[in-house]
């Protein structure tokens, strides 16, 4: 261990540094723990829908409950802009401090909130403030995470070991099903959705509690640490960001040219998959969620397969590759995914005399639209071909998100980093992502058609596809540690 410099002038010495097995189990626990936390709320839509909105319409609860989980994800880039700027001036480490105690009591505190029939609609409105702490503390969490693992790793490695980073938003995921499961394995149905839910909620205070610990062993990054000590760090991180041509273009071509169909790639593997199964295909919540949580636990090391794969051949190709693979393919798989259901849902006819196809819709009163309504659940779905079919789902997730971390941080200079990446990855994951279960379900009750949810991912995706191949520059094999001092750069394992 080497030590801290003697003086602010003193560029020769390295900063004192944590290892690296530390850092990248506290990044990624403290981060596993806040997606966790964050996709809790999503995983038991079918529960909570008709406990905090009433109960007596099930379309309008359904619906009204997915647009207060997009709120989280809406809120996302407000909260990247005012963590980055933290975390540009501060300290990368002291602002994922603040963001995983924000998200943490948000969570618990979601576990005690009463319900519509107990508080009326002071219980959905208090819902949507805790939703909004919950988004404005994610916005904050990844680009920390990320920059941090990837202001300790060796260049040549980058790929690789902020792909761990990625890889915690589906472990996340896994765990808050798993969590589920167990409770739900742990009662009976009723008493689940009678308290049962609030379970997984509750034990997200001591989870939280023990990535604090972790993290608060963590020293600041030593890339932050020399910029600051050299007198080389931002002053105003939003202004010399977002005011300077050179670094808005690199934002909005990351945008457009990556984040955007990474959002909806991902989001449509991980959560437009789950919803899918859970409210158009009715299969069994609990059966649903076994499906999601054996997909998502096969497709993790696809993520840090491509992560690392992308330090040997380049970032850009392999994830426009994936924008290009699911635009292509999402049809014939979710045609499959109905077939693997067991085929069970009623075709109907809309007032408009068209077959709506396989979905449970019928016509509003004196409305020629669909409206999602109750029906019996499929009785015989073919988990092994839906895991499959996720599965898929989760390859493409891999080739987009494994190695996109890797990619912001190469693609910002070290002062402006952290508020530069922060907010095209939250745009492109928040907003296109976040908004995809709500835009994809309500074209679905809107239209009649189970496929029409699939066109908005497919053509963000193709957008992304376009945009990317013709604009976005590779930058695979940029060397950030020279941008500091070439001789701060960790050794090769």
């Amino acid at each position: 261990m080497v030590e801290r410099p003697a003086s602010s002038n003193d560029a020769t010495v390295k900063p004192q540094q944590s290892s690296l097995p530390l850092v990248i189990v506290a990044s990624s626990l403290g981060t596993m723990i806040e997606w966790y936390d964050f996709f809790i709320f999503g995983s038991l839509t079918a529960v909570l829908s008709l406990k905090f909105y009433p109960p007596d319409n099930n379309t309008f609860a359904l619906i009204a409950y997915l647009a207060t989980f997009a709120v989280g994800f809406v809120v996302r880039p407000f909260g990247a802009l005012f963590f980055g700027r933290i975390g540009d001036l501060i300290g990368r480490k002291y602002a994922f401090l603040v963001t995983l105690s924000i998200m943490g009591g948000a969570t618990f505190s979601i576990g005690l909130m009463p319900t519509f029939a107990t508080a009326g609609w002071f219980s959905p409105v208090t819902l949507i403030l805790l939703r909004v702490l919950q988004g404005v503390a994610l916005g904050g969490e990844y680009g920390g995470a990320a920059v941090y693992v990837a202001e300790h790793v060796p260049d040549r490695r980058r790929g690789f070991y902020t792909s761990f980073i990625q890889v915690t938003a589906i472990l996340g995921l896994l765990v808050s099903l798993l969590v589920i499961l167990a409770t739900q394995f742990a009662m009976t149905r009723a008493a689940f959705n009678e308290w049962g839910w609030r379970i997984p909620f509750l034990v997200s205070l001591f989870l939280v509690g023990i990535s604090l610990y972790i993290r608060l062993k963590l020293r600041e990054s030593p890339i932050f640490v020399h910029i600051k000590t050299t007198g080389k760090a931002s002053l105003q991180p939003l202004k010399d960001a977002f005011t300077k041509w050179p670094n808005v273009k690199q934002v909005v071509l990351c945008l457009f040219g990556v984040t955007a169909g990474q959002g909806v790639v991902a989001y449509t593997g991980e959560f437009y998959a789950l919803f899918y199964l859970q409210t158009i295909l009715k299969v069994n919540p609990q059966r649903a969620n076994i499906v999601m949580a054996v997909a998502l636990a096969l497709g993790m090391p696809a993520l840090m397969f491509f992560g690392a794969l992308s330090d040997r051949i380049g970032r850009k190709k392999i994830m426009l590759a994936g924008c290009l693979l699911a635009a292509l393919t999402y049809i014939p798989i979710y045609h499959a995914m109905e077939r693997a259901a067991g085929n069970n849902v009623i075709t109907v006819k809309s007032t408009r005399n068209q077959v709506t196809g396989a979905i449970n819709l019928t016509p509003m009163s004196g409305d020629a639209t669909g409206a999602l309504v109750v029906a019996p659940e499929a009785p015989h779905p073919d988990s092994g071909k839906l895991i499959l079919l996720v599965f898929i789902q989760m390859i493409y997730v891999g080739m987009v998100y494994g190695p996109v971390a890797a990619y912001l941080v190469e693609a910002f200079p070290a002062k402006v980093r952290y508020t530069s990446l922060s907010l095209p990855y939250h745009i492109g994951n928040g907003i296109f992502g976040g908004l995809l279960p709500l835009i994809g379900l309500s074209i679905c009750a809107a239209t009649g058609k189970i496929y029409a949810g699939l066109y908005y991912p497919m053509a963000v995706a193709a957008l992304t596809f376009v945009v990317g191949s013709i604009a976005l520059r590779e930058t695979h094999g940029t060397r950030i540690w020279d941008e500091v001092d070439a001789h701060l750069a960790p050794q090769e394992p």
